[in-house]
């Protein structure tokens, strides 16, 4: 992920606002948080906080909805691409290194 303080990241929209954007209803927006497709911060007040990053999300989640996708079948596909990056990050950084003869301190 790119610099957390980007304005991409930073969790400041309300649902209100989430919901206007998506033309999701904040019921729905709720139901993503508890099936753990979407994972807001809450305010000191206990209100939700989504970002520009989240909202992205909740739209993709409304498309693979609309074609039928169940929500365990996106939650699956969050799970491996999340693992796919894991994976693919240690690699790619040691692609990197080699191509630019960067040894690792032992």
């Amino acid at each position: 992920m790119a610099e957390q303080a980007s304005y991409k990241y930073r969790k400041v929209i309300t649902i209100g606002i989430v919901s206007e954007l998506t033309g999701l209803s904040e019921r729905q927006i709720r139901y993503y948080e508890e099936r753990k497709l979407v994972f807001p911060e809450r305010s000191v007040t206990g209100n939700r906080k989504y970002s520009f990053e989240d909202v992205e999300l909740l739209i993709d989640i409304a498309t693979k909805r609309e074609e039928g996708v169940q929500t365990y079948e996106i939650r699956q596909d969050m799970i491996r691409a999340k693992k796919k990056q894991k994976l693919r990050s240690p690699l790619l950084r040691g692609e990197i290194n080699a191509r630019f003869g960067i040894q690792k301190d032992r």
